[in-house]
């Protein structure tokens, strides 16, 4: 079964990632390689699979055209 959390990485973000999400994470989705690069120093990421999808973070939330994006660029995972 999985599980799946989304949260962002500005001051912005409804929801902001926190080092209890990266904790119980198996695997963590980046849009962006700065993503990658800002979780990386802000948080501990030993051991954890942190995977950049390389998709613009040019989007709103849940917009149906991201929403399309992320099935096809997860589908291995699903």
């Amino acid at each position: 079964m999985h599980q799946a959390y989304s949260a962002g990485t500005s001051d912005k973000a409804r929801i902001r990632v926190n080092q209890k999400m990266i904790d119980r994470a198996d695997v963590i989705f980046v849009m962006e390689r700065k993503h990658q690069q800002l979780l990386k120093q802000r948080f501990d990421v030993t051991g954890k699979a942190l995977l950049v999808l390389n998709i613009e973070d040019n989007y709103q939330f849940n917009a149906p055209e991201l929403v399309a994006i992320l099935e096809e660029a997860l589908r291995e995972y699903l």
